[in-house]
């Protein structure tokens, strides 16, 4: 197995997944819910990014062909998808735990865009154009397990964090949290349209 490449598969996937940067606003999605609901939607998040990751590993090229998507386009989406996201953790309408379920929580937005966001995958898809040999795959593969296991050890002791905090510090970083994920996607949607407008001058 190519060591230099799972270390760069690693650290790159790392990075733009960014766990301390997610659990501000893992914790303002989940932190009224109960230790086990929260804990569930942890692994339910890191399970449907770890997916998604792998399916546009995988056909990510011949998927967006096929669809006539392109990667600015998915990143539009996922940006938009983030804006109605932190307008809830803004306006206060995630902090009922009735209003929303587990699960939903788990898919959108934290297992995508958030963890199987349009970086990761994008990162994902290159380094699978890159490899060679059988041996660069499974570096591949362990690299983004070994990512998603990170991931998933600090959202599942975040709760840590919930007893430090209590409901008031909660509510607070909910608010942190939204203007984060405010500005998460509208440099998602500003980056896609210098694409788009990028693409569409060299086309001329």
């Amino acid at each position: 197995m190519d060591l230099k490449l799972f270390g760069e598969v690693f650290v790159t996937l790392l990075v733009i997944v960014d766990p301390p940067g997610m659990l501000p606003i893992f914790l303002a999605l989940t932190g009224p819910l109960p230790a086990r609901d929260r804990n569930r939607a942890a692994w339910q998040a890191v399970a449907l990014a770890l997916g998604v990751i792998v399916v546009f590993a995988v056909a990510g090229q011949t998927l967006l062909a096929y669809l006539h998507v392109s990667l600015p386009a998915l990143q539009a989406a996922g940006g938009l998808l983030l804006v109605l996201v932190a307008l809830e953790l803004l306006t206060g309408k995630a902090d009922d735990p009735k209003q929303q379920t587990t699960s939903n929580i788990a898919l959108v937005p934290l297992g995508t865009p958030l963890l199987a966001g349009p970086g990761a995958i994008v990162a994902t898809m290159l380094f699978v154009q890159r490899a060679g040999a059988v041996t660069d795959y499974l570096a591949i593969a362990l690299a983004i397990v070994a990512v998603m296991v990170t991931v998933w050890v600090a959202l599942r002791f975040s709760g840590v964090i919930v007893k430090i905090l209590r409901p008031g510090g909660i509510e607070v970083l909910t608010r942190i949290a939204g203007l984060l994920l405010a500005a998460i996607a509208v440099q998602l949607i500003a980056d896609a349209i210098a694409a788009f407008v990028t693409h569409f001058i060299t086309m001329r």
